[in-house]
């Protein structure tokens, strides 16, 4: 943007140069307020339910069913956690539900990696088909394969079972996708060494290049952490015993009213928030490791 000027002393060139940046930093700082404002905004109203879950989980029944939507418990009181833990299954669902994401999460790193190291590295006849199968999973919707699992899961007695929960969520297609892309990206050069040294396949994967795939295997935790805790449509159609409630199923159960009788917005929202609290320390602790590729990249 040019601006004229006319002839005088350097003292009023300087003057006018002065005000004409000191008219676009006011543009700058007001259109920057304005958007700053904007994304406020936006933030209160993301985070404005989650600030009810907290607050409400402290009030008591009449005072949560009096405002509904309001911070500030008249009385503040910690029933609700009291009855979850001690007049509740919580203490059962949530132990079921750390078995099924312990075994599931490892298993989906370990399965996962192992496929996508195949995909990556190992030439065999059919690979593109079998990454076009894995590429066609990723399309279908869950949903579509529930009464398929039911009756197979049925058919071969892992019905209401802990195998039946966890084996058919044990591979993820996404988490095959990741890990094959993610072992592309790393130099085949590097596995040379070891594999004029004598190494077989696996020792390569294994010692080799999976160390070096530490990214993708934290992102491959956290949606595997992630999914496998808030599963609900598998658990739904692979148990029915008491036993067996998964946190997914019990606070269902609780937000659809067909534990006990009133509103129970403080037990219910308890619930979910402590239901909450695992997945969002897992994603805080680990956000800044999800596929950091510059975290275990190699220089040739």
């Amino acid at each position: 943007m040019s601006v004229a000027v006319k002839a005088g002393s350097p003292a009023e060139l300087k003057q006018v140069v002065y005000k004409h940046r000191e008219k676009l930093t006011r543009k700058q700082l007001a259109t920057r307020s304005l958007l700053y404002a904007v994304l406020l905004i936006i933030a209160v109203i993301y985070v404005y339910p989650f600030l009810i879950e907290i607050f409400t989980s402290f009030k008591t029944e009449s005072d949560a069913t009096a405002d509904p939507i309001g911070l500030i418990p008249t009385t503040w009181t910690t029933a609700a956690y009291q009855q979850l833990f001690v007049n509740s299954d919580f203490p059962v669902w949530f132990k079921n539900s750390a078995i099924v994401t312990v075994f599931v999460t490892t298993g989906r790193v370990f399965f996962d990696s192992l496929a996508g190291y195949a995909l990556a590295r190992i030439h065999f006849r059919g690979r593109g088909f079998v990454f076009a199968a894995v590429v066609a999973v990723m399309a279908v919707p869950s949903v579509v394969l529930l009464i398929p699992k039911f009756l197979v899961l049925n058919t071969i007695g892992l019905y209401d079972s802990y195998a039946g929960m966890i084996l058919p969520i044990l591979v993820d297609a996404a988490g095959v996708f990741i890990m094959k892309g993610f072992f592309e990206s790393i130099p085949a050069s590097v596995e040379e060494q070891a594999r004029i040294d004598g190494a077989g396949t696996f020792r390569l994967f294994w010692s080799v290049v999976l160390p070096m795939a530490r990214p993708a295997l934290i992102t491959i935790i956290i949606l595997s952490f992630q999914g496998s805790w808030n599963e609900l449509s598998q658990f739904i159609i692979s148990s029915q015993s008491p036993n067996l409630t998964t946190l997914t199923k019990g606070v269902a159960s609780l937000a659809s009213g067909q534990v006990g009788s009133a509103n129970r917005y403080p037990l219910k929202l308890a619930a979910a928030l402590l239901m909450t609290i695992p997945v969002a320390a897992m994603f805080f602790i680990f956000q800044s490791k999800i596929l950091n590729t510059s975290d275990g990249a190699v220089k040739e």
